[in-house]
């Protein structure tokens, strides 16, 4: 099919989602840049039309817990998600039923708690024009039914990205202020999709944030027109301590194209591309990644997310490697008592399967005898 017919396909799926999603969209807006406060801080106003609740005193907002997680000199924190085939977190496991390795070499944990502490995520949406607003307004109705999912102690914070990322709501408890920002999207501004640049931005913008903390990717998983280069998001990815959550909005489209002939060859290596991306950022720092082709699927999606989160375990230890300003593999197992690989089985005896999920590595602060070798 030419791209004429691609273009006019598409066209008319937009417009049917368009018809299905008039009523929540209200107006237009773009919102404006500006730094994510860490949670402790005071929260943003409200803007001046909304109304404040009826008759209620209003209470302050609960300061969550500050946790310290920074990757200290020969210290490394990290959490870990254990599940079952179906993705259900698996509660009560102990200490020793923890091995970790780095770099294949077995270490001594020095620090073990399940982990109970509030949310703390920011929803990284691409809004553009790419493929006709397709994947935006897929996106935009998806990350209600996330909000779904969330509690009231736990904070959320709302950035969308096309040319640029913007910062539409800063954390709050409150999941009706991402609500009311998500009704405000109407038309996208630009046909980039800056992926690169966003996922870098939003990363440096929670360094100050303390406490565990989160970013949930809803995207295509494309990038367009990024200063910076996958390489050097990697990169910053080896360092951080927050985990991301990848959801691509791009496979209901690509399989319908793709069935139909409309997708070239260079089109479909960038959806395989975008799709191996998606993956990688979320491996790398202990997250998980999905790629669903119906609506239906996102309810179950996104309690996993939010379990993947409050179910950790968390952890440290003191590497034995050197100071050597290098990147470092981690690996984590479950065993037994006597050292062996950890067989469970559920209530009618059946061998239950089990994933692991953690960060895959750290690095290593580099000491100043290893600067001089160098």
């Amino acid at each position: 099919m030419s791209k004429a017919g691609l273009t006019k396909a598409i066209s008319s799926l937009i417009v049917a989602a368009l018809l299905a999603t008039s009523g929540a969209a209200l107006a237009l807006g773009q919102g404006k840049p500006g730094p994510i406060t860490p949670p402790s801080a005071t929260p943003p106003k409200q803007a001046p039309s909304q109304a404040p609740p009826p008759q209620q005193p209003q209470q302050p907002q609960e300061k969550p817990p500050q946790y310290s997680v920074q990757v200290q000199t020969q210290v490394v924190n990290m959490d870990v998600v254990v599940t079952d085939d179906n993705g259900n977190p698996i509660p009560g496991l102990k200490e020793p039923n923890f091995k970790v390795l780095v770099d294949n070499q077995p270490q001594t944990i020095s620090n073990f708690a399940p982990s109970d502490a509030p949310i703390t995520i920011v929803i990284l949406m691409e809004f553009s024009q790419l493929y006709y607003g397709w994947f935006a307004y897929t996106g935009e109705n998806w990350a209600y039914s996330f909000l779904n999912q969330l509690r009231p102690q736990d904070w959320v914070a709302l950035v969308t990205f096309d040319l640029r990322p913007k910062v539409l709501v800063d954390f709050t408890h409150n999941s009706m202020d991402v609500r009311q920002a998500l009704q405000t999207l109407y038309f996208p501004g630009f046909r980039e999709a800056d992926l690169y640049d966003s996922v870098l931005d939003t990363l440096n913008r929670l360094k100050d944030v303390k406490g565990k903390k989160s970013i949930l990717i809803i995207a295509s998983g494309l990038n367009t027109f990024s200063r910076v280069n996958l390489d050097q998001v990697l990169s910053r990815l080896k360092e951080t301590e927050t985990t991301i959550f990848a959801v691509s909005v791009a496979e209901p489209l690509y399989q319908w194209a793709d069935a139909r002939g409309m997708l070239g060859s260079i089109q479909r290596l960038d959806f395989l591309q975008a799709e191996n991306q998606m993956g990688a950022f979320a491996r790398m720092t202990g997250g998980r990644a999905w790629f669903p082709r119906f609506d239906g699927e996102m309810p179950g999606i996104f309690q996993q997310v939010v379990e993947s989160l409050r179910y950790q375990y968390s952890m440290a230890f003191s590497p034995t490697t050197p100071n050597d300003g290098k990147y470092h593999k981690i690996k984590v197992e479950l065993v037994a008592p006597n050292g062996q690989p950890l067989i469970m089985v559920d209530q009618r005896k059946k061998k239950v399967k089990y994933h692991i999920y953690a960060r895959e590595g750290f690095m290593a602060p580099k000491s100043e005898s290893a600067a001089e070798k160098k």
